[in-house]
């Protein structure tokens, strides 16, 4: 059956007839905020694209239907949502393509292209071409053409959606009109898709320029009340930012009476970039990777910098720490060179939110991830020793996990934090 699978794959279209040929291009959601962006920027090239939004049972059940259940949770849940959106009759199949991230990690995410095509083919759907976006030069044949423009544009969007996460975390608690902050969120969204389309000429400057106005317009919704109780999110990338994937956590807190607190995708974009100069540092491996993937880190760290500054002279807003003070924060805790899954990022956040006086915190993991659940749960002890005031709770998603459960979990944290008020 190996060959033949071989075969069926070698007649797909390509990524370039693949975009003239006009097909949709169905892409899993994780981030609404930065992949509605991305989505616009990706249409803007030419690419029919399209964000997807189905949730509930139905995804759940043709992630368990085709992939198998000791696989880790995201995984059964973007197989799952691909394949419910395929059957949806809503596209017509054989005008569909799929897309999916790859890191190339160590983590079992970067096999999911694999697992994702096991499942179509097995669904009877193996003619529907997969499309992976990754920097690791992992499959070239079916890789989505990235050149300067678009990564950086795409870039550019992480930046400014982590940008918008935090202010609309920061203001939506608080805001006197219900939904205000939401909407600005939107707005903006649909502004910079525009800003940042291939036929505009993007500059830098004038992206800082936008950092500015983007804070100003959130200073700019009235407020009230005093500071609520602070929750950071940190664990897994999926389960940490996908609604899907966390059972709408952060709707869950913000009802609990809680300001949501997120480190941002842009930290995990340094960290991936940090863990290609750790190959070189600690183990002597690519060395010549290494230092390009250095010098990229010091570029990201700058533009980190100007959005932090940005943020930072509103008065207003708590900004996020930089990348470099993250890692210095980890070290006495979690060696550098435990870098699979989140790795030393995931311990270096729950030690950055308790130094932001964020000592509430839920670290989410799917169940079963082995790197999570060492980098996170397996890090509770020693951060509890050296952090007495850590208020911290691990929560395992999975398709057998209640809903219920899990929140009962965190109120009992709430709980705690309201005793150590």
């Amino acid at each position: 059956m190996e060959p033949e699978n071989d075969l069926l794959e070698q007649q797909l279209p390509t990524p370039a007839q693949i975009r003239e040929q006009g097909y949709t291009l169905l892409v899993p959601t994780m981030l609404p905020t930065h992949f509605k962006i991305m989505e616009g920027i990706l249409r803007s090239y030419g690419y029919k694209a399209e964000l997807l939004e189905n949730s509930g049972e139905s995804v759940v059940e043709h992630g368990l239907k085709y992939v198998h259940n000791d696989t880790c949770y995201p995984a059964l849940l973007v197989i799952g949502q691909l394949l419910s959106a395929i059957e949806s009759g809503r596209y017509d199949k054989h005008r569909l393509t799929l897309l999916i991230t790859q890191t190339g990690g160590g983590c079992r995410a970067s096999n999911y292209i694999r697992l994702l095509r096991k499942a179509l083919a097995k669904a009877g759907y193996g003619y529907i071409p997969v499309l992976s976006l990754n920097l690791s030069g992992l499959e070239k044949n079916s890789t989505l053409p990235l050149d300067l423009g678009l990564g950086t544009r795409l870039l550019l969007a992480a930046l400014c959606g982590d940008l918008l996460m935090l202010l609309r975390n920061q203001v939506k608690p608080y805001e006197t009109e219900p939904g205000a902050a939401r909407a600005l969120e939107r707005r903006w969204v649909e502004r910079l898709a525009g800003v940042l389309s291939r036929g505009s000429a993007v500059s830098y400057f004038g992206i800082r320029r936008i950092y500015r106005q983007i804070v100003r317009d959130f200073a700019a919704i009235p407020v009230q009340g005093a500071r609520k109780v602070r929750v950071g999110i940190v664990g897994e990338i999926f389960v940490k930012f996908s609604p899907l994937g966390n059972n709408e956590l952060e709707e869950f807190l913000a009802g609990e009476n809680t300001e949501v607190v997120m480190p941002g995708l842009i930290d995990f974009c340094m960290y991936c970039a940090h863990s290609s100069l750790t190959d070189a540092r600690l183990f002597g491996l690519h060395r010549v990777k290494g230092l390009v993937f250095g010098l990229a880190l010091e570029l990201l760290e700058g533009m980190q910098k100007d959005l932090i500054r940005a943020v930072k002279a509103s008065g207003r807003f708590d900004a996020p720490t930089p990348f470099a003070h993250v890692a210095r924060l980890a070290k006495p805790l979690i060696s550098p060179g435990a870098k699979m899954g989140e790795g030393w990022l995931l311990t270096g956040e729950m030690v950055e939110l308790i130094e932001q006086g964020v000592n509430n915190i839920v670290c989410v993991q799917p169940f079963g991830c082995l790197p999570n659940h060492i980098v996170g749960k397996g890090m509770l002890k020693p951060l509890k020793e050296r952090y007495p005031e850590a208020n911290i709770v691990a929560v395992d998603y999975d398709a057998a996990a209640t809903r219920i459960n899990q929140e009962n979990r965190i109120k009992l944290m709430l709980s705690n934090a309201a005793l150590q008020a």
